[in-house]
């Protein structure tokens, strides 16, 4: 990141595109006013004048600065107004703050990667971040569930990355149409299809807070030790900056101390999962 930037100072951005993933979520495609830096896992405060802001992980590439992507899904008054606006439209974005993940960490390793829902969104970055770095990886396995076929997010995403050597993915459902033809159940359900290397192997989970629970707890039991599970963890980051205490969990502030973090760090924090 360049010595000059301020992240405190919200940068202003164009709106040019709204990708539409599912019924509740949708993709902002957003061109800031001058180059945006942040790594994989990171987040920012997304702004609208006069409406609020509320707290995003980037889902685009880290490696790309005129460009930035932010998956949104419709939850409240703030992410309720930006799904009705338009390209064309400006919005802020300011940070980006926290601690994402240590993608040197993973060289030498194989990388199974598991989301549920809109998580899928910082897992989309990292997965970028892990396709510019193949050739230092024994491989990368993603396996991803939702509600519904029609809730899966990035669907063009998964046959691409099905394309290039050392990655592979599974998705499964929890209610299939008439359509589906792939996995059905929870998404712990795919972890007894895959050939993993737990002892060459790091675990990264990322969706709703009951899908990161019993997620993490299968890792545990397949012999996962527990400083090789990554969790991105959701919390009320409201200032981004460790001083409103919205997102404090146990001795942490996930803004400033995660949202990445490893399992062995929250282990005996009380109520990690809510």
């Amino acid at each position: 990141m360049p010595a000059d930037v301020n992240i405190y100072k919200a940068l202003r951005a164009e709106l040019t595109e709204v990708i539409t993933e599912s019924p509740l979520i949708k993709t902002f495609v957003l061109i800031p006013e001058k180059e945006f830096f942040f790594d994989t896992g990171q987040f920012i405060e997304l702004a609208v004048d006069g409406i609020g802001e509320a707290p995003f992980t980037p889902s685009s590439s880290p490696l790309v600065h005129d460009r930035l992507e932010v998956t949104v899904m419709k939850t409240g008054y703030v992410t309720e107004y930006m799904h009705n606006m338009k390209p064309g439209d400006m919005m802020g974005i300011r940070g980006p703050y926290g601690r994402g993940y240590p993608v040197e960490k993973f060289y030498g390793r194989e990388v199974l990667i598991l989301g549920g829902g809109c998580g899928l969104a910082p897992i989309r970055s990292l997965l970028y971040a892990l396709e510019h770095v193949v050739d230092k990886l024994e491989k990368v396995t993603l396996c991803y569930g939702s509600k519904t076929p029609s809730d899966c997010v990035y669907k063009p995403l998964f046959a691409r990355l099905n394309k290039i050597e050392k990655f592979e993915t599974y998705r499964t459902v929890d209610k299939p149409d008439e359509e589906w033809h792939e996995s059905v159940g929870v998404v712990t359900s795919l972890l007894n299809r895959i050939k993993i290397d737990i002892d060459k192997s790091v675990a990264v989970v990322c969706g709703p807070p009951i899908m990161m629970k019993f997620t993490t707890i299968r890792l545990l039991e397949m012999g996962y030790p527990e400083h090789q599970i990554y969790l991105s963890m959701e919390k009320n980051m409201s200032c981004g900056l460790g001083k409103c205490g919205h997102c404090m969990m146990g001795k942490f502030f996930v803004c400033k101390d995660g949202p990445v973090f490893t399992y062995n760090e929250l282990k005996d924090t009380p109520d990690i999962w809510k």
